[in-house]
């Protein structure tokens, strides 16, 4: 019987397991069915919280660590990585400007700035770098980019010819942007940024009022920053000759979205379908028997995005059966099977407290996937 394989290609469970540490422990389990199989593995994420992660484990990359300036000035220790090839990086705008940085009573959407994100470029930049996949979701921010370029060498001034304070507070009294001293460098490098919302920077759907409330922003601070980023957009477009307010995705993360389009060569893609081009996972499930994926959660909201989805579309265009595995299995998981998805299978064993689960994550993938090679035996 010829030797089979098995792709698998799942997300990170949060708070359990990277994505590299699921394959590992779904190879263990399948292996103890078919121990001569061949075993591709693929860390997948979608663009979001672990991308990096997957991006270096899939590449055969490395982890790097810099410190850099946070959300309120003050010093954190941001992650980014450098791929396999050499020439390729990957940074999340979380690690240097997330919400995670700043509390329940200090956030501040005013003064929050994406200061530490134009550092972590410029420390890509440094290394010769000539791609950058950038992933901006979890921001704390509101500041248009404007902090991402100022790390960057672009200057935002006052009617004064003052630099003005870090934050989206203080772009109303934007008058003029020197781009005279914006790192040069930045024109030899392509700039993907994972963005999965549509929103443009201004209005009733943009970055200050959708996103707003959650990093701090009373009504009142809503329409300031509203008010704030329409005004930067309108010098912007009238200095430098850029229309960003309308575009989809220009208020992803407060606008960096938008002042990544401004400063850089970016192109906004959806984020699942970044880490499937850089994975070259279509080329590697080719020759799979079955390629399996999963996350710490599937539901209806899988389809619209999630790694999950990905995987199974990929598939389905090889004609390749996929099996999802997850820890939590909510409504609507039917609709996936229309999607490319075949089954789906639960790894909790029984009812236990969270923190046992998330522990037991490892021996839960392992046991669910033998279970799985063992119905696959028993149909060969």
């Amino acid at each position: 019987m010829a030797q089979k394989t098995f792709v698998l290609a799942p997300d990170s469970f949060k708070e359990s397991m990277t994505a590299k540490e699921v394959c590992e422990a779904m190879e263990k389990g399948l292996r103890k069915v078919f121990p001569d199989a061949n075993y591709i593995h693929v860390p997948m994420a979608d663009g979001g919280e672990g991308t990096v992660q997957s991006l270096v484990d899939a590449s055969g990359g490395h982890l790097y660590t810099k410190e850099v300036t946070g959300p309120l000035g003050q010093k954190v220790t941001a992650k980014y990585g450098i791929l396999g090839d050499g020439e390729t990086a990957a940074i999340e705008m979380a690690s240097a400007s997330g919400i995670q940085h700043v509390t329940k009573e200090t956030k501040n959407p005013l003064i929050t700035t994406t200061y530490g994100t134009g550092e972590l470029i410029l420390e890509c930049l440094e290394k010769g770098i000539k791609r950058i996949i950038i992933g901006i979701g979890g921001s704390s921010t509101n500041d248009g980019g404007t902090g991402m370029a100022e790390a960057l060498g672009v200057k935002f001034l006052d009617a004064e010819g003052q630099m003005l304070p870090r934050g989206g507070g203080s772009l109303d009294k934007l008058v003029t942007i020197d781009v005279s001293k914006l790192d040069p460098r930045l024109q030899q490098v392509d700039m993907v940024v994972a963005c999965d919302v549509t929103n443009p920077l201004c209005g009733e759907n943009g970055a200050s009022h959708v996103f707003g409330p959650q990093k701090g922003a009373t009504p009142e601070m809503v329409q300031q920053l509203d008010a704030a980023l329409a005004h930067y957009a309108g010098v912007v477009k009238e200095q430098l000759q850029k229309d960003v307010i309308n575009v989809p995705g220009a208020g992803a993360a407060g606008g960096l979205g938008a002042g990544l389009l401004i400063f850089t060569k970016a192109v906004l893609k959806k984020g699942v379908e970044i880490v499937i081009d850089y994975t070259e996972i279509k080329r590697k499930m080719a020759d799979a028997d079955l390629v399996i994926t999963g996350e710490g959660g599937i539901d209806f909201q899988t389809k619209f995005g999630k790694a999950p989805y990905g995987v199974a579309r990929a598939a389905k265009e090889s004609g390749k059966k996929v099996i999802a595995i997850a820890g939590y299995i909510g409504e609507g998981i039917d609709t996936l099977y229309t999607e490319g998805i075949d089954a789906v299978f639960g790894i909790v064993p029984g009812a236990a407290e969270i923190e046992k689960l998330l522990a037991e994550g490892p021996r839960n993938v392992e046991r669910t996937c033998e279970n799985i090679a063992r119905v696959l035996k028993f149909y060969e």
